[in-house]
């Protein structure tokens, strides 16, 4: 089946709704929710119920339409005191450590397309463009699976794997880019010329991420529209006029929307609860409409093919290249345990990102451009299945889980911007199980609002017994 103008709409609440219900099954087996996309888009695929998509163009485009989202929305979420201590690791990962894993992956696969039995014969350069391509961690795979399974970590490694995984991109891009520019007309790239574009890409991205940051801050407190949803909705279009007026410029788009949503979200707005509510809700929809439709792009008969390959090229970026490129830039920290380091070497996840950037060596007419595609496509298969589903065993394994932490919020309620207070949730333990509220010792300035136990939510006084496994609503006034 062909799409048209008719069925379109169809088929695609088609998917989106067998997508939606699959997130069930999926939590309930911990299989990643987007290695759950990606299967239903093969499944509706050419080579499964038959439906037939090919353009690489359109799929590239609804890439980065839902990147964007996703970055801002992860920018959104990523705030600026956890992320301080961790700045440098964070940053040296997403910069040194994708060039890193790019060189000693480009070189294995460079190596391994040598050997006499294998038919194809990769130069150095198109190796080294197949390891830029999946040389970042994926912002949507680790954002998706730590936010999705509610997952805090010791020693701030969540805020230190969202940097990177939110910031590596842009270097990720410039170097498919560049390698893809030297394959086609070498004649045109020059030390000169490469330095001078990531110069451009980096001062332009972080420019216009900085504008447009403040801009929507400014632009959402004093603006003042009749109908409150609007607000999300215009948040939503600056978005893409930060990605695209930044591209426009010669820009990284990709660095100016994640650091333009960092800026939006550690700053005082109006109608916060709408706009992440919003914001949240696009955000799933684009990750599912972006894997779907990268699903339905791949033929599965031809990727098979190449899967030795894939496999081969995948097992040694998780074990050799991503470790060895993480140690290397963790040299300096010393106080970061061996497990943390490892950690966070198991969780150099692949996604839509690695696929997507597969898809620029294809627009380009590069040599075996779509045996690369096929190549990055099971390598993504293998690390959703090998690492997203592990993540969590792997981090109780290490003992880098913060079970207290990662207690789900039972209580939906958010003060706000201007009431100088904020909330917290606590659970009753032993240790204060059988007293009355009067009896502990609480700061001044602090309050137990609201009790749930069991299904109930109770208004506490001075003389309610506490049980264990109570939640209690806590605000406490800020200095």
């Amino acid at each position: 089946m062909n799409f048209t103008m008719e069925n379109i709409l169809f088929l695609g609440s088609v998917l989106i709704f067998f997508s939606i219900l699959m997130t069930k099954v999926s939590h309930k087996f911990g299989i990643p929710t987007l290695l759950v996309f990606l299967f239903l888009g093969m499944f509706f695929g050419s080579d499964g119920l038959g439906l037939h998509f090919y353009s690489v163009e359109q799929a590239q485009f609804i890439g980065i339409v839902a990147l964007s989202i996703i970055l801002f929305t992860g920018g959104m979420d990523t705030k600026i005191k956890q992320i301080r201590p961790i700045m440098a690791q964070g940053l040296l990962l997403s910069s040194l450590g994708v060039v890193l894993t790019t060189a000693f992956t480009g070189f294995f696969i460079y190596g391994l397309f040598q050997l006499d039995f294998i038919p194809i014969t990769l130069t150095l350069p198109t190796a080294l463009l197949l390891a830029a391509t999946m040389s970042s961690t994926d912002s949507a795979s680790v954002f998706n699976l730590l936010r999705s399974q509610n997952m805090e970590l010791k020693d701030n490694l969540r805020p230190i794997l969202e940097l990177e995984s939110g910031s590596n991109d842009p270097i990720a891009y410039m170097l498919t880019i560049v390698l893809i520019q030297y394959i086609v007309s070498p004649d045109t790239v020059s030390g000169y010329s490469v330095a001078l574009q990531l110069a451009v890409q980096f001062l332009v991205g972080i420019g216009f991420g900085l504008l447009c940051g403040f801009s929507m801050v400014k632009l959402m407190n004093y603006l003042n529209l009749k109908n409150i949803m609007l607000y999300p909705l215009l948040l939503l279009v600056m978005v893409f006029i930060t990605t695209t007026a930044t591209v426009y410029f010669n820009g990284n788009g990709y660095l100016a929307v994640y650091l333009a949503g960092i800026i939006f979200g550690n700053s005082k707005s109006r109608f916060r609860r709408e706009i992440n509510t919003f914001m949240d809700g696009f955000t799933w929809l684009s990750q599912i409409v972006m894997f779907l439709v990268l699903g339905l792009l791949v033929n599965p008969h031809e990727m098979w093919q190449v899967a030795i390959f894939g496999l081969v090229i995948g097992l040694f970026m998780m074990f050799v290249s991503r470790p060895v490129s993480v140690f290397l830039c963790l040299l300096p920290f010393r106080r970061m345990s061996r497990k943390a380091k490892l950690f966070i070497s198991w969780v150099g996840l692949r996604g839509a990102v690695p696929i997507i950037f597969a898809t620029y060596p294809m627009v380009a007419g590069v040599d075996y451009s779509n045996q690369l595609f096929n190549m990055v496509f099971f390598i993504t298969l293998v690390s959703l299945v090998l690492q997203g589903m592990s993540i969590s065993r792997t981090a109780i394994a290490f003992d880098l889980k913060d079970e207290n932490a990662s207690q789900e919020k039972v209580f939906d309620v958010e003060l706000s911007d201007d009431i100088n207070s904020v909330l917290r949730e606590e659970y009753v333990h032993n240790d204060l199980a059988g007293k009355t509220l009067s009896e502990l010792r609480m700061e001044k300035g602090t309050l137990v609002m609201l009790i749930k136990r069991d299904l109930k939510y109770m208004i506490p006084n001075g003389s309610t017994i506490l049980l264990e496994g109570d939640k209690l609503l806590i605000i406490e006034e800020t200095k």
